[in-house]
């Protein structure tokens, strides 16, 4: 009696083996197809690699990436997190362009708080020293006085404007010397050269957030720094839709790096990945809009009665301009206005009142925290807590990010939040 197999064939009826099938089981053919395609073709753009496992020919071809990706040799991977072909081009995309001129490698990370975190991670250890601006970004100082602090690892915020005479500030145990330039919110330029040749000669890595000028308007490593730090969230991207960071160094330094990324399991998808390059390509002409209309909000800001001065590196009343000149070569779209104390309530209600004016309900100015998007942006800038070598003394800020818009109408937008400023005051 003939019987049926567990798929539903019946069996053979005789007592041979039975023939194998030519076509493998739709099971293993959906497994098995379009996993291959002629690569002779060629696109404007990187197809999107997205994956988790990678495949070997054998085991020994195996072993020899394995220890390849461990060693961070380039292009090496074992599985997703080191790396697929879309993440390894933007890396060395980034290498190329951020580093040009110099030999660098670039990791990436989910975010620019990551990217910020993995390097310090990287580089200094329990009982180290770490030298921080006192105009850090906000959540970078929040990382350094809780995570790294709870490492016990040290960190003493200085004066942005030290220059050179942050050679009092190292210690035998400093590791690394942070850089911020322009500060967050109130802009002020640091001595780059000046403080990387300390850093240099003190056997400490220097590291900076370069996302204000980056990646057309500033060259770190000409500076003289060691490791920079990239939000492309901002203007890598250029379109508020994508989160990523990145950390290029010069080559020596990037196996510390990169054993931190693998051990900390930080990685990108590929769709991610080709978002960035996508943006990648279009970053020049869009940075060159974002400062030309930047500079003309901001002269005409200088002309307000309500605005006590402008706090932007291209401006020629900014006290750092000169260095702004001598080490970038633009500006973005980024900066903060300072409002007369005499032209707001003095109570702290009053001028929440006034604020609040001047900010919501404009029609291209919209409110967030982040920048380096096509979008205008405006928030106050709150920075009480975020000072301690160096406490604000001047009056309310408001921090702007001039998109892609038409100057003349983001200028018109601002007029009616003053006036509604005014009125609410």
């Amino acid at each position: 009696m003939k019987t049926e197999d567990p798929t539903g064939r019946p069996a053979p009826s005789g007592g041979s083996a039975p023939a194998r099938a030519a076509t493998p089981a739709l099971s293993s053919l959906v497994t098995e197809v379009a996993r291959r395609f002629d690569e002779r073709i060629v696109t404007a753009s990187l197809p999107v690699y997205r994956a988790s496992t990678v495949l070997f020919d054998s085991l020994a071809q195996a072993d020899a990436t394995g220890r390849a990706t461990g060693a961070g040799t380039r292009h090496a991977s074992t599985y997703g997190t080191a790396g697929t072909p879309t993440t390894f081009a933007l890396m060395d995309a980034l290498a190329e362009v951020e580093g040009r001129g110099h030999d660098c490698r670039a990791a990436l990370m989910p975010s620019g708080l990551s990217a910020i975190s993995a390097a310090l991670f990287a580089y200094a250890r329990t009982g180290d020293h770490v030298l921080m601006p006192d105009s850090v970004y906000g959540p970078a100082r929040v990382f350094a006085q809780g995570m790294l602090a709870g490492l016990g690892i040290e960190t003493t915020f200085y004066d942005p404007r030290i220059g050179a005479g942050i050679e009092a500030l190292m210690r035998s145990n400093t590791r690394v010397v942070y850089l911020e330039s322009p500060g967050s919110y109130t802009f002020e330029l640091q001595d780059v050269p000046a403080i990387c040749a300390v850093a240099r000669r003190r056997g400490a890595v220097s590291m900076i957030d370069n996302a204000w000028a980056s990646p057309v308007f500033a060259r770190p490593f000409d500076w003289g720094v060691d490791v920079s730090i990239l939000p492309l969230t901002k203007y890598w991207s250029g379109h508020a839709d994508t989160l990523m960071g990145a950390v290029v160094v010069r080559e020596p330094l990037w196996l510390p790096l990169w054993s931190a990324v693998r051990q900390l399991g930080i990685c990108v998808g590929g769709d991610d990945a080709f978002m960035i390059l996508r943006g990648l390509r279009t970053v020049d002409v869009r940075m060159r809009r974002h400062e030309a209309s930047g500079l003309q909000v901001a002269r005409w800001l200088e002309g307000r009665p309500e605005v006590a001065r402008v706090l932007h590196p291209a401006l020629e009343s900014h006290p750092d301009h000169a260095l702004w000149k001598r080490d970038f070569e633009g500006a973005c779209g980024l900066f903060s206005f300072e409002l007369r104390r005499d032209a707001l309530p003095a109570d702290d209600a009053g001028l929440e009142r006034a604020l609040a004016a001047l900010c919501e309900r404009r029609r291209f100015f919209r409110i967030g925290y982040s920048w380096g998007g096509f979008e205008s942006l405006i928030v106050p800038g709150r920075i009480g807590s975020l000072r301690t070598a160096t406490p604000w003394q001047g009056g309310p800020l408001v921090r702007v990010h001039i998109g892609l818009e038409d100057p003349a109408d983001l200028i018109a937008d601002l007029a009616d939040g003053l006036a509604a400023m005014r009125a609410a005051s």
